[in-house]
């Protein structure tokens, strides 16, 4: 099993509508991809309540359909 970029964005994107999102399928097999999430919601959170927003957005998918996701969160510069 292996999940799309489009669905990852699509999952992040309900989570955090205004997020620019960069998807790269690392290996090229759909199992393996790195992120780049902007969004004004991380602005005054810590690197790690970010990421856990990322991957509440994905549904427990990381780990499972999603074998492994290399995340890159950041808030826009004010």
């Amino acid at each position: 099993m292996t999940m799309e970029a489009k669905e990852i964005e699509r999952l992040i994107k309900e989570a955090l509508p205004d997020a620019k999102i960069e998807i790269k399928d690392l290996r090229g097999d759909g199992d393996h991809y790195a992120a780049v999430v902007e969004s004004a919601v991380f602005a005054g959170m810590s690197r790690v309540q970010q990421h856990q927003l990322v991957y509440a957005a994905l549904q427990g998918r990381v780990g499972g359909v999603l074998h492994a996701l290399a995340l890159t969160t950041v808030a826009p510069a004010q």
